[in-house]
């Protein structure tokens, strides 16, 4: 099959850190930019950040300053770190690959190889 795989979430206190990881499993990363979505209870997946093939990134106004994206195309993996949690960051984090775009834009392309999400949970 191919799609991602999430781990790295957990429980947090408000003000910690975490780093999610996001592993392509059955395809190459290196041609896709990769975006991390989040879902919170009762709202509309939200997307968050991008890491496009030549070095390209963006962020939510809602995690700027305070998440940042790389990636690794050679361990086929695409981290996420996120500093200084807010309580508004708890949800369902989850990856997926922009089968038209290999550069992050405001706008993404057609997504797919959706992962099954990773819970990050902020409460002290």
């Amino acid at each position: 099959q191919v799609h991602f795989v999430e781990s790295g979430g957990g429980l947090v206190q408000p003000g910690g850190s975490l780093r999610l990881s996001c592993v392509a499993s059955g395809f190459f990363l290196n041609y896709y930019s990769v975006n991390w979505f989040r879902q919170a209870p009762g709202k509309e997946r939200e997307r968050i950040s991008c890491s496009g093939t030549e070095g390209s990134t963006y962020y939510a106004d809602s995690v700027k300053g305070r998440f940042t994206i790389s990636r690794d195309n050679a361990k086929s993996t695409v981290w996420l770190q996120m500093n200084s949690f807010e309580p508004g960051d708890t949800g369902v984090y989850y990856c997926a690959a922009d089968l038209e775009k290999v550069r992050c834009t405001e706008r993404t392309g057609t997504l797919g190889y959706w992962g099954q999400g990773t819970q990050v949970t902020v409460s002290s």
